[in-house]
């Protein structure tokens, strides 16, 4: 008899310290995931800064009225993330392909360096997502593998989405396997 009380009590600890053991795992994950939104957050709003420089020196030097005209009311609009970071890059590539177009702009030394920033901007952006995508297949993976997809029912955790689809396609070759 004592044999197995001692033996329920047992399954019942290794249960339990696996069930912290991933919930843990899920928390870490979030924090993560978090961090990455708020780094992402940061660098499309200085991205979006930047660009919003550009327009007065394109606008003086081309003598236009409406360009990149839609970048500063991108906040007001109310778009999530995934919706901003398409936003600027749209406006980002704009940006260079008028420069393209417009060899003359590069003598300006203010729009050279604010070219620059972008450049870093984007590098920075680019790793922010990265590390955002990692994350996001570190937690679908708990999500949809067992025993860890018990603590996701139980605690009502759902799969995230990618930043691209690379990443999903990538995941979801991974999870036929």
């Amino acid at each position: 008899m004592i044999g197995i009380i001692t033996g329920v009590c047992v399954f019942i600890l290794i249960i339990t310290i696996l069930i912290i053991i991933y919930h843990n795992k899920y928390q870490f994950c979030f924090i993560k995931i978090d961090k990455a939104e708020e780094d992402i957050e940061i660098y499309l709003e200085k991205k979006k800064e930047l660009l919003e420089r550009t327009i007065p020196i394109i606008n003086k030097e081309l003598k236009k009225k409406d360009f990149l005209e839609e970048v500063p009311l991108l906040i007001e609009k109310g778009l999530n993330h995934f919706e901003l970071h398409n936003s600027l890059k749209t406006a980002y590539n704009e940006l260079f392909k008028t420069i393209d177009d417009n060899e003359k702009l590069l003598k300006s030394d203010t729009l050279v360096k604010i070219i620059d920033e972008l450049n870093n901007n984007e590098e920075d952006i680019i790793g922010a997502i990265k590390f955002y995508n990692d994350t996001v297949v570190e937690l679908n993976k708990l999500v949809s593998s067992f025993p860890s997809n018990l603590v996701a029912f139980c605690c009502r955790y759902k799969k995230k989405e990618f930043y691209n689809n690379e990443k999903r396609e990538i995941f979801e070759i991974l999870n036929e396997r």
